[in-house]
């Protein structure tokens, strides 16, 4: 499914199935040995997409899924630390932005008073609250479900939903940015800086510097086409991730955030999946991780 300005999405096509693909990642962490986290919900949401029809992905899909596996648990396990950091600072409002299946509004110990809200689809949203009520599943923080695209005015729908922007925030974005041209992305920026009261503070997970080269690109493009052709082979349709990402040269976040005001930190992927003592993905392109996990503080 080809990306256009305006387009939209259920749980289990485009963009929103590979919410799906990340739900199948936390729920193998959790049944592993030994969890950096623990997502009890991710396996509900998997089983209620089943029940629509969608299909796991198999063979080489499955296949990269489990390779990327140790990425993705880190990248969980980062941002849950952020949100707790936020907490014991005080932060009692945090607006987790294209959420996605994102459960940590039900699973994470949030401080008393604190108001999450989630912003996404609105069919998205939809289905994880349907699948959550059916197993009467309570959130462990105020809850504020915000069904907009961010291509549109999320602002002014996080204000209606009772968002106060004199209050610091603790702001998540987490696996987004490739979904948005980059012209989005500097709106995104903009817009939160807006929002942002002093203290607030911000996670990302972001392009590094070294993504947009064309050597980076070159061979990436080299591996999407092997495994396409790997599963061609095996009977099997693999998407073409370029038709949901928007490869397109970016500002970068942590020098933009610096600009503005924020007190940033950066930690390249590598380091991340150093510190939880987790190896890289055997087939990623030049042996590193290019994305950084960028962290501000507005002052």
């Amino acid at each position: 499914m080809t990306r256009t300005d305006d387009d939209s999405w259920d749980i289990t096509e485009s963009v929103g199935a590979t919410a799906l693909g990340v739900a199948m990642a936390r729920a193998r962490e959790t049944a592993a040995e030994s969890p950096l986290f623990t997502d009890r919900y991710a396996q509900l949401f998997l089983d209620a997409a089943a029940e629509r029809g969608w299909r796991p992905p198999a063979g080489v899909m499955a296949d990269r899924i489990r390779a990327i596996g140790n990425y993705a648990a880190s990248r969980t396990k980062w941002f849950d630390e952020f949100f707790l950091a936020a907490g014991a600072a005080g932060i009692r409002q945090a607006v987790i932005l294209a959420a996605g299946l994102d459960a940590r509004v039900w699973r994470l110990p949030w401080v008393h008073d604190t108001v999450v809200f989630e912003i996404d689809q609105p069919q998205v949203l939809r289905f994880k609250q349907e699948v959550l009520a059916a197993h009467r599943v309570t959130a462990t923080a105020g809850y504020v479900a915000v069904p907009v695209d961010l291509r549109q005015d999320w602002p002014e729908a996080l204000r209606q939903a009772g968002f106060d922007p004199s209050r610091p925030t603790a702001w998540s974005v987490e696996g987004l940015l490739p979904y948005l041209p980059a012209d989005a992305q500097h709106l995104l920026f903009e817009r939160i800086d807006d929002l942002s009261a002093r203290d607030s503070r911000i996670a990302v997970e972001a392009f590094s510097a070294d993504f947009f080269s064309e050597e980076h690109l070159a061979r990436r493009r080299e591996r999407i086409e092997q495994m396409r052709a790997e599963s061609a082979a095996a009977g099997e349709d693999m998407p073409d991730p370029d038709q949901l990402w928007f490869i397109e040269e970016r500002d970068d976040v942590g020098s933009w955030l610096s600009e503005h005001r924020w007190e940033v930190s950066t930690l390249p992927a590598d380091d991340l999946l150093a510190r939880y003592h987790r190896p890289l993905p055997a087939d990623t392109t030049e042996g590193t991780m290019l994305t950084d996990f960028v962290e501000g503080i507005r002052l």
